[in-house]
């Protein structure tokens, strides 16, 4: 462990929270805190060229205003600063991430109902590494005031059965710990195809299967309760879309944490359906953790 946080600036107001929640973060786990700008050359011409020199000044001061403007409203913290030129900015933030704890990433709204905008960075980004990334609304408009979604309640953990969940559970275990908040662990489930017409004719299967899931669950949940026995844990076993059900229980969260299988394929990488459709419409900072 590392003991320091990453986060990656951009000069929007969704960067801005992202710096936020990070401070916040660090604080709160006594680590030390990395502002990160990378300027990609590439992405203003079809040729890899130097900066104008306002652009470059801009990036420097981005950094130190951001600093200055943490310091004062974190005074214990420590604060680093690194700026990078001509690589792309997913290089060098999953660079960054590789020696940190946490990487955080802002994304910006587009509404209730059309949800957030991950961008092309983080979505290049998340793949890159086995870091941990959160990734931070800002709920900037008419209707809120400036700063993030969430400072209160639980963590809420989409769990999938048939995966390997340690990384998760510890993950989201030591996180509502260290807030000393409650920590809703859901697994959303619906029939197999094959019993589509099973609980017609048995109306019991249904329960069964239900009571066989929830069983495991506990079963998986049990030493880590015993590891964090001041922990509230609320396991719930739903029925319906897992994404769905997740995005339910997030709604006032602290933190929502999903995985993300680590696989190389040939053909580019994946984060799945289920994380995809948790970070583009959670309004609150989502974990997304690297597992096998």
């Amino acid at each position: 462990m590392s003991n320091r946080i990453t986060v990656g600036l951009d000069g929007s107001g969704a960067g801005s929270a992202a710096a936020d929640w990070a401070a916040d973060e660090a604080e709160l786990r006594g680590a030390a805190l990395e502002l990160v700008h990378a300027e990609d050359w590439a992405q203003y011409g079809p040729f890899a060229a130097p900066l104008p020199e306002p652009r470059r000044q801009w990036a420097e001061d981005l950094l130190s205003l951001t600093r200055d403007r943490l310091l004062r409203e974190h005074g214990t913290l420590d604060i680093s600063t690194q700026g990078s030129r001509g690589a792309a900015a997913s290089e060098v933030l999953a660079a960054s991430a590789a020696a940190s704890d946490l990487l955080v990433l802002g994304s910006r709204g587009l509404g209730t109902v059309a949800g957030f905008i991950v961008g092309s960075t983080g979505s290049a980004t998340i793949p890159e590494t086995d870091t941990p990334v959160v990734l931070v609304r800002s709920v900037d408009g008419p209707d809120h005031p400036r700063g993030l979604a969430h400072d209160a309640g639980p963590v809420v953990l989409g769990v999938d059965l048939r995966s390997n969940c340690d990384r998760l559970l510890a993950f989201a275990c030591e996180d509502a710990d260290r807030r000393a908040c409650p920590l809703v662990v859901v697994h959303g489930w619906s029939l197999p195809p094959v019993f589509s017409y099973a609980p017609t004719l048995d109306p019991g299967i249904e329960k069964e299967m239900a009571d066989g899931l929830e069983t495991a669950l506990r079963e998986l949940l049990g030493p880590w309760e015993q590891k964090y026995p001041q922990l509230a844990v609320d396991a719930r076993i739903v029925i319906g879309q897992p994404a769905v059900q997740v995005l339910d229980a997030a709604s006032g969260a602290a933190l929502v944490v999903v995985g993300r299988r680590i696989r190389r394929p040939a053909l580019g990488t994946r984060i799945g359906p289920v994380t995809h459709a948790v970070l583009h419409h959670a309004t609150s900072p989502v974990a997304v953790v690297a597992h096998d």
